[in-house]
C-alpha cells in the first residue's frame, strides 16, 4: 500500500465530520476526561507551526483516551477580542466583527486538515454576545462583592496602543502588543482585587499537578513575605512613615530613608522643604519612565535628598535623612522604605553615592567593599546583640516594636490589583452605569449582554478616550436605580477576561440562562489535563484560577481549582535556531507541510523533534525521515503473512505497547515514536508482519498519524473506525526478554558478547563464556572463573 496522502486525508476528515466520533457525551457512563489546549487568537496569518505542537499533546492524549473507553471532550473555541482585529481594522476601515469571522473560518479550515479531533459541535467564541453575556455576568458578581474597583494611579500606558496595561502586559517595559516601550500615565483605572485571593491562589497550588517551575514562577508572581509594618515619626510633625520589612530585626542599621517621588507627604509638607524645585524636577525625570526602568537593580542610582523632613529610627531615637529615589513606587508596599546599607546592595551603592553612614548590624562580610546579605550574629544592635539565628531575631524585634506601640507584624504581596479597562472597541463592554445621584450603577442582570453598538469609527481619542465616547445613542442611558439621565461606562475589559473562563462554557456552550447547569459542571469538571505556554504561566493562569476560585465561593462552580493537570510545551525555533519571525524569514507554515508531505507527517515530526517541553530548531531533513517512516508502515500491508502473534516479535511488540502507552502519559512523545520505528526496523529485519501484529502497530501510531492507520484499518477489514477501537495492552511478562546479553571477559578486557538464558545459572554461563572466548584462551591456563550474574563472565588465565 502506497501512503496517498492527498486522497487519505480528506478521506479521513470527511468521515469522521459525518459520523461526529469526537464529540463529547454529557452524563456518559464512561469515565471521563476532558483536556483542554489554549484556545488561539484568530490573526489574520493563520496558524503558525506552533500552534500544532501545543495542542499536539492533548490531541495525542485524548485519541489514546478515546481508545481506552473514556468519554472525551476535547473542545476548540477562539479568543477573538483583542488590539490586533481592531487595529487592523481601523487600518483597513472593515468592521472588526467581519474580520474576525474571516479569520475564524480559516482557523477552523486549517485545524481540520490537520485532522485535531476537536469536538466541533461546542465551538466557542468570546466576541460572540451569548458568551460575553457571562463575561460581563461574572464581572457583575465581582462587583457586588467588592472586588471591582476604580482609582486613579500610574498606569503603563502605550501610546501606539492608547491602552493602559497591567504589569503582566508590559513586562519589559514593553508594550505586549505591538512591543512599543511603555510610559507611565495618571488615569483612572478600573482594577480587580485579585490580591483578595492571594493565599487562596497559593494554597490551590498544593492540590494540582503542575509542573515545579509552574507552580513557582506563580508564587514567585505573588510573591507573598512575611515581616513586620513599622513606623517612622517626622521630626517635628505629628506624622510618621510607615515602612513595610521583612528584617525589621536590622532596623538599628538604618540610616536613610527613602519614599516615592509621587507620595502625598511632600505635596502636604512642601511649605517646609527648602528644596521643592529640585524635587519636582527629579519627579518630572520620573514620569518619563516606565516602571520597569525604575525598578531596574542594575542602573545608575539617582534620587534628591529632602531638606527640611527628617525620620527617626523609632527604635533608637536617632535622626535619619529621607530621600526621593525613582526605585520607590507608590503602588508597592507603603510607597516608602527603611534604607540598611550594610545588608542591601541597593541601598548600599546609593549610601556610597550620596555620602550617607552605613552601620554593620550582622556580623560577617566585608562591608567596606560591598554589603554583607548573609546571616550571622547580630551587632550594634541593642537587645539583640549575640542572637544567631534570624528567624528568632526577626520575632524578638516584633515583639519590641510591638510593645513600643510602632510596629506590628504583617504580610506583603508582590503581586498587585489586576487593571481591568481598555479605552479601545473591541472588548466586552464594562457593564456599569454613572449616575449623578447613585453613584456607579449596576447594568441589571436582564439586560444583559450588554451589547457593543455597531460603529465605523475605531479610532481611539488622542488622550487615551475610548471610542466608545463618542457614540451618544450608546453612552446616554437611565439609571437603573432612579430613572435619572446617567452615562454609560465607556472603557471595555482586557483580552483576558473572556480566557478566565472559557473552559467552563465549553462545558454547556448553548445555555441561555446560565454560563453552565451545575449538572454538567458536576460532570465534566476539573479540566483533567491542560496543555500551554510558559508566557501564560503569570498571566492567564492565574486570572483564570482567580476567576474560578471566585465562582467557587459564589457556588457557581463545583471545584476549587479549574485544571487538575498542566503540563508546557516548548518553543518551535526557526530552521536556523532563532525564534521564528516574518522579517527573519524564517517561519514555517503548516498548511505547506501538509501540502508536500501530508497532516500524519507534519503531526508526527512535531512531537518527534526533541523534548516536548524544550525548544527544538525545524528540521526538513526530519521532516522527510518523518514521511520515510510512514512510508514504510503503509508498507507494511505488502509484507503481511498469516494470524496471531510470531514469537520473533512478540517480546517486541509487548515492550512497545508498554513504552508508549507510558511515554504517552509522560509527555514523552518523540521516545514513543521513536520505539515504534525500532519495531518497524524488526518487522522490516524479519520480512514478515502477521495481521495481528499489524493491527496492533497501527493502533498505537493513531494518535499520532490518524489519517493512514484509519486507511490501514479499512483495508484489513476493520469494523468501525480504528480512533475508537480498543488501546492495545501488554503482559508484562512477556516484556522481559528471554535471552539477555552477557560480556565476556578475558582478564578484565571485554573481548566478547553472549547471548544467554536469563535464568542461566554460573556453570552455564561461563561455559557459554568459554565458548564465545575459545580464541583467547587457547594455550592458556584458566586461574578463575567468575560470573556476575546477568552481567558479565570473567575468565581470569596465565599463559
Amino acid at each position: 500500500m502506497r501512503h496517498l496522502y492527498h486522497e487519505i486525508e480528506p478521506k479521513w476528515q470527511k468521515k469522521w465530520d459525518e459520523a461526529k466520533i469526537f464529540n463529547a457525551v454529557d452524563f456518559s457512563d464512561k469515565p471521563k476526561f476532558y483536556g483542554l489546549v489554549e484556545f488561539p487568537y484568530p490573526s489574520g496569518a493563520g496558524m503558525h507551526v506552533g500552534h500544532i505542537k501545543a495542542y499536539s499533546s492533548i490531541e495525542v492524549v485524548a485519541r489514546k483516551r478515546r481508545m481506552q473507553g473514556y468519554n472525551v471532550l476535547f473542545p476548540i473555541g477562539f479568543d477573538a477580542f483583542g488590539l490586533p482585529t481592531e487595529n487592523y481594522a481601523i487600518k483597513t476601515g472593515r468592521h472588526p466583527r467581519e474580520i474576525t469571522d474571516e479569520n475564524i473560518a480559516k482557523f477552523s479550515n486549517q485545524l481540520k486538515k490537520v485532522g485535531f479531533s476537536f469536538d466541533w459541535d461546542r465551538v466557542i467564541d468570546t466576541t460572540d454576545p451569548d458568551f460575553y453575556k457571562f463575561t460581563q455576568t461574572i464581572f457583575l458578581k465581582m462587583f457586588e462583592k467588592g472586588l471591582v474597583f476604580r482609582d486613579t494611579a500610574l498606569v503603563n500606558y502605550c501610546p501606539s496602543c492608547k491602552v493602559v496595561l497591567s504589569n503582566e502586559d508590559s513586562q519589559g517595559g514593553k508594550c505586549d502588543i505591538c512591543h512599543s516601550d511603555v510610559v507611565q500615565k495618571s488615569k483612572t483605572v478600573w482594577y480587580l482585587r485579585i490580591t483578595e485571593y492571594a493565599d487562596k491562589l497559593l494554597e490551590g497550588l498544593e492540590e494540582v499537578d503542575y509542573p515545579a517551575n509552574v507552580k513557582q514562577q506563580q508564587e514567585n508572581w505573588i510573591g507573598k513575605s512575611r515581616g513586620a509594618f513599622v513606623d517612622f515619626p517626622i521630626d517635628g510633625l505629628d506624622e510618621k512613615l510607615q515602612v513595610y520589612t521583612t528584617r525589621p530585626d536590622t532596623l538599628f542599621g538604618v540610616t536613610f530613608m527613602v519614599i516615592a517621588p509621587e507620595h502625598p507627604l511632600i505635596d502636604k509638607y512642601k511649605d517646609k522643604i527648602a528644596n521643592m524645585d529640585a524635587i519636582e524636577a527629579y519627579r518630572l525625570e520620573c514620569q518619563k519612565k516606565t516602571e520597569f526602568e525604575r525598578t531596574q537593580l542594575v542602573k545608575d542610582k539617582t534620587g534628591v535628598k529632602i531638606d527640611g523632613l527628617m525620620g527617626i529610627d523609632p527604635v533608637n531615637g536617632k535622626k535619619i535623612p529621607i530621600f526621593i529615589a525613582d526605585y520607590v513606587m507608590m503602588g508597592y508596599g507603603t510607597g516608602a522604605i527603611m534604607a540598611v546599607p550594610a545588608h542591601d546592595q541597593r541601598d548600599y551603592d546609593f549610601a556610597k553615592k550620596f555620602g550617607i553612614d552605613i552601620i554593620q548590624v550582622i556580623k560577617g562580610g566585608d562591608i567596606e567593599k560591598e554589603a554583607y546579605t548573609g546571616d550571622g550574629e547580630m551587632i550594634n544592635s541593642e537587645f539583640l546583640n549575640g542572637f544567631t539565628n534570624k528567624k528568632d531575631s526577626i520575632a524578638r524585634m516584633i515583639e519590641e516594636i510591638e510593645k513600643i506601640g510602632c510596629g506590628k507584624a504583617g504580610v506583603q504581596y508582590k503581586m498587585k490589583d489586576w487593571a481591568f479597562n481598555r479605552q479601545r472597541y473591541w472588548g466586552e463592554p464594562i457593564p456599569l452605569i454613572h449616575c449623578d445621584k447613585c453613584g456607579i450603577v449596576a447594568v441589571p442582570y436582564e439586560e444583559l449582554p450588554l451589547r457593543l453598538p455597531n460603529v465605523k469609527e475605531f479610532e481611539p481619542g488622542s488622550d487615551g478616550e475610548s471610542p466608545l465616547a463618542d457614540v451618544p445613542e450608546y453612552v446616554n442611558c437611565k439609571c437603573p436605580k432612579c430613572g435619572a439621565d446617567a452615562k454609560r461606562e465607556t472603557d471595555t475589559m482586557p483580552q483576558w477576561a473572556g480566557s478566565s473562563w472559557y473552559f467552563l462554557r465549553y462545558i454547556d456552550p448553548n445555555n441561555a440562562n446560565e454560563l453552565a447547569s451545575m449538572d454538567k459542571l458536576n460532570y465534566w469538571m476539573p479540566v483533567d489535563w491542560y496543555n500551554g505556554g510558559m508566557e501564560h504561566v503569570t498571566r492567564h493562569m492565574i486570572y483564570s484560577r482567580f476567576w474560578h476560585r471566585f465562582l467557587f465561593d459564589e457556588g457557581m462552580v463545583n471545584t476549587k481549582e479549574p485544571y487538575a493537570k498542566r503540563s508546557i510545551q516548548g518553543l518551535i525555533l526557526g530552521p536556523d535556531g532563532e525564534k521564528m519571525s516574518k522579517s527573519k524569514g524564517n517561519v514555517v507554515d503548516p498548511l505547506d507541510i501538509v501540502e508536500d508531505y501530508g497532516a500524519d507527517t507534519l503531526r508526527t515530526y512535531v512531537l518527534f523533534m526533541g523534548d516536548y517541553g524544550a525548544a527544538s530548531p525545524w528540521n526538513d531533513s526530519s521532516v522527510k525521515g518523518c514521511k520515510r517512516f510512514l512510508e514504510r508502515v503503509a508498507g507494511l500491508t505488502d509484507i503481511l503473512s498469516g494470524e496471531g502473534m510470531s514469537k520473533d516479535l512478540e517480546s517486541a511488540f509487548h515492550k512497545t505497547i508498554k513504552k508508549v502507552s507510558s511515554d504517552i502519559e509522560e509527555t514523552k512523545f518523540n521516545t514513543a515514536i521513536a520505539a515504534m520505528m525500532g519495531l518497524i526496523n524488526q518487522i522490516y529485519g524479519k520480512g514478515s508482519i502477521t495481521k495481528d501484529e499489524l493491527v496492533v502497530f497501527i493502533k498505537l501510531l493513531s494518535p499520532f498519524a490518524p489519517h493512514l492507520t484509519e486507511e490501514i484499518w479499512e483495508e484489513l477489514g476493520g469494523e468501525g473506525f480504528l480512533s475508537v477501537a480498543s488501546w492495545p495492552e501488554y503482559d508484562e511478562a512477556k516484556t522481559i526478554d528471554d535471552e539477555i546479553e552477557v560480556a565476556v571477559q578475558v582478564n578484565g578486557k571485554t573481548r566478547e558478547v553472549v547471548k544467554v538464558a536469563k535464568d542461566v545459572d554460573k556453570d552455564g554461563a561461563i561455559a557459554a563464556g568459554k565458548e564465545a572466548a575459545s580464541k583467547w584462551l587457547e594455550g592458556a591456563t584458566i586461574i578463575k572463573e567468575i560470573y556476575v550474574p546477568g552481567k558479565i563472565v570473567n575468565i581470569v588465565i596465565k599463559k
